[in-house]
C-alpha cells in the first residue's frame, strides 16, 4: 500500500532530525575548541602560538610492552618540546593501568626520562581510562585549573572541548602524523562515536570518572614556587 504524502514528509523530517543529532557532538567539539588548538610542527615558529600553562596533560594511548606506540611517542615528544620551551612547568601523564602487566603512565614516564625530561617535572595518573576521566581527574584529583592538552589532531577538538567542559582553561596541541599509521576513515569513524559519548558524559550527564579520588598533591609539589 503506497505511503501517504504526510507519512513520507514525517519520515523525511525524522531522518533529517536524526542526522542533525548524530553530527551535533562533533560540531560541539569543533566549535568549543575553535581558537584553542594548534598543530605541532605545522609551520616554523608554531610554538610561539601556544600560550604558557602550568601543566601539559598528555593523554594515554596504546603501549606495546615497555614501548609507547608511535602515536603515543609523538604526544610525548611534543610534551617534551613544550617543557623545554618553557611553555609548561609540569607534565601530567594520564593513561590506563587497569590490568596487570599493562601500564601506560609508567611507559610514558620512562620514555620521557630517557629523553632527559627531569623526573621532578613528571606526574602520573594511572586512572585516565578515557578523555573525560583524564580531564576530570586533572581537575579534581590533581588540582589543575589551566593546562595544555596534547594528543593527535583527529582527537584534539574532542580533548579540548571535554577539558573545557570540565571547567579547565585549556589549549590543545595536536600531532598530525597519525595518518601514517591510521586511515582517515578509521579515526573519523572512531571520533564520531567517541564525540557522542563525550558529549553525554560531559554536557548531559556530568559523569564521574571511574576513580574520582582521593585528592593528590604530586602536581602541587611540582608547581610550588621554589
Amino acid at each position: 500500500m503506497p505511503l501517504s504524502r504526510m507519512t513520507l514528509r514525517r519520515s523525511y523530517q525524522a531522518a533529517v532530525l536524526l542526522s542533525v543529532l548524530a553530527v551535533a557532538p562533533l560540531t560541539w567539539a569543533w566549535l568549543t575548541s575553535s581558537g584553542h588548538r594548534a598543530v605541532a610542527d605545522s609551520a616554523p615558529g608554531w610554538m610561539s602560538g601556544v600560550p604558557g600553562a602550568p601543566v601539559a596533560l598528555v593523554l594515554g594511548a596504546a603501549a606495546w610492552g615497555t614501548t609507547p606506540s608511535p602515536m603515543l611517542a609523538r604526544r610525548l615528544d611534543i610534551s617534551a618540546e613544550l617543557y623545554r620551551a618553557g611553555k609548561v612547568k609540569a607534565i601530567l601523564l594520564s593513561g590506563d593501568n587497569s590490568r596487570a602487566g599493562y601500564d601506560e603512565p609508567t611507559v610514558m614516564r620512562d620514555y620521557l626520562l630517557a629523553r632527559r625530561v627531569p623526573a621532578g617535572a613528571l606526574v602520573l595518573d594511572y586512572a585516565g581510562f578515557d578523555t573525560w576521566d583524564s580531564c576530570v581527574r586533572a581537575r579534581d584529583v590533581f588540582g589543575a585549573t589551566r593546562l595544555t592538552v596534547v594528543t593527535q589532531v583527529f582527537h584534539l577538538p574532542r580533548a579540548v572541548a571535554l577539558c573545557r567542559a570540565a571547567g579547565l582553561e585549556t589549549f590543545g596541541v595536536g600531532d598530525d602524523s597519525a595518518r601514517r599509521w591510521v586511515s582517515t576513515y578509521s579515526y573519523a569513524a572512531r571520533e564520531f562515536l567517541a564525540s557522542a559519548k563525550g558529549f553525554l558524559d560531559s554536557v548531559v550527564l556530568d559523569s564521574a570518572p571511574v576513580f574520582p579520588g582521593p585528592r593528590e598533591t604530586t602536581l602541587d609539589a611540582v608547581l610550588r614556587p621554589g
